[in-house]
């Protein structure tokens, strides 16, 4: 047994932030590097995968997905990066797989990077933090609550280094806004409106034969089986934006596509990033027939314990972003963008003895420098259940359309049994949790 295969056996059997990949060891620099499996390599999975191979110390040295020609085409782009920095000689080539238990079960790789569909992210993630590796999952975290509460406590329970696609928390208008709220600049914070655009619907599909390369029973994966349209998975030829977005077997739409990005910030803002709301009321209009059968127009009411109230809705009703309103003031943030009232809030310095957030500038390194050290991400796993757990309930009561009481602590409501009958989907044999 070498060295690798002895501190993975040792992963493998332990848990505790102790466990450290077996590539960080060793004088030389191939094997300082922490080694990347990819597991799901289409529009955002090839987007992660570059900006990976853009860092030294990373080395990209597998690749997985049901699509074969998705799989080519990713390894194409490993190599070619590779052999144009002249790394041949240290970087042995990049592994193809279809199936992600066979990626995970490599001793070489140290950390998994996860962009499936929505509804692909646990059980990859699960199977990664069991064999002993580091796991990045492209937001949302889960497709139910329940979900996400197995792969939280399991990542916890194996001691591994998880990092959530969260990477507003990793930008300083973001991070600056939240610290003007935290710090009373607005005042007492009495609501947050979060803001993003919606999907369309699209009509009824003819099924279609499946391609032959790609293994559609495997992407079906836990969900129950339907007929192959293309615009049921993603297109055939290119990386342009993919149908399942819009269907609720496989995710819940913009209410986690983008509202896992915004109520992330809303809860960082109010300090809640480990908790939830205690009532959720919400409506929105949903397709009357057709493939695509996510919501549109919608409007969603958060109360939290202390009374802050976040209401999220499309952007006719609240525009693209975040805004904080206090007594005192607002502030509000969106991607490029900060603005605030009174506007010397823009160059308000936080003091020393003041609450200072997580600083992470580039999303992707706080990764690799946390997997090295051992410290938690910026974007943790329990925060990433509790940002997507928000985005869920809302869609809950969108669909329900009543108002609903939320046990954040039992993670239970405590008025609907119905609503809690939707915590949780049944899988497709032979999948399970």
């Amino acid at each position: 047994m070498n060295r690798r295969e002895f501190l993975r056996g040792l992963a493998a059997t332990l848990s505790g932030p102790a466990i450290v990949p077996a590539s960080v060891f060793g004088a030389d620099a191939p094997s300082n590097r922490i080694t990347f499996g990819f597991i799901g390599v289409g529009r955002m999975g090839m987007g992660d995968m570059r900006e990976i191979l853009g860092i030294r110390q990373a080395q990209v040295i597998a690749v997985c997905d049901v699509d074969s020609n998705r799989v080519a085409n990713a390894q194409k782009t490993v190599e070619s990066h590779y052999a144009k920095q002249g790394s041949s000689g240290t970087h042995k080539g990049c592994k193809t797989f279809g199936d992600y238990r066979n990626l995970v079960a490599r001793n070489d790789i140290d950390a998994v990077c996860i962009a499936t569909p929505d509804h692909w992210h646990v059980l990859p993630a699960i199977a990664a933090a069991k064999a002993g590796k580091d796991i990045f999952v492209q937001k949302p975290l889960s497709l139910t609550i329940q979900e996400g509460r197995v792969l939280s406590d399991t990542v916890r329970r194996y001691g591994r280094i998880f990092q959530v696609g969260s990477q507003q928390r990793s930008d300083a208008r973001w991070r600056h806004a939240c610290e003007l709220v935290r710090n009373g600049r607005i005042g007492k914070l009495h609501t947050v409106k979060v803001g993003f655009g919606t999907d369309p619907g699209t009509g009824v599909e003819q099924p279609m034969p499946v391609p032959e390369a790609l293994d559609y029973d495997f992407w079906l994966g836990p969900t129950q089986w339907e007929a192959y349209t293309e615009k049921r998975v993603h297109p055939q030829s290119g990386y342009g934006r993919p149908g399942w977005l819009r269907i609720a077997a496989y995710g819940a739409g913009m209410i986690t596509g983008w509202g896992a990005h915004h109520n992330d910030i809303a809860q960082w803002g109010m300090g809640t990033e480990r908790t939830g709301p205690v009532e959720i009321e919400g409506r929105a209009e949903y397709p009357k027939d057709g493939l695509w059968d996510v919501h549109g127009n919608f409007r969603i009411e958060y109360t939290y314990a202390n009374g802050v109230k976040v209401i999220c809705a499309d952007n006719k009703q609240n525009k693209q972003g975040v805004l904080f309103e206090g007594s005192e003031g607002w502030v509000y943030v969106m991607r490029g963008k900060i603005d605030a009232q009174p506007k010397s809030l823009l160059t308000s310095t936080i003091g020393p003895d003041e609450i200072h957030l997580y600083k992470s500038d580039r999303h992707k390194e706080n990764l690799i420098e946390c997997i090295k050290s051992r410290k938690e991400t910026v974007a943790p796993a329990e925060i990433g259940h509790r940002s997507c757990t928000v985005c869920l309930l809302g869609d809950i009561a969108m669909r329900l359309g009543t108002k609903l009481k939320w046990d954040p602590d039992a993670e239970k409501f405590t008025n609907n049994d119905r609503a809690n009958r939707m915590l949780w989907r049944p899988m497709r044999s032979p999948w399970r949790l």
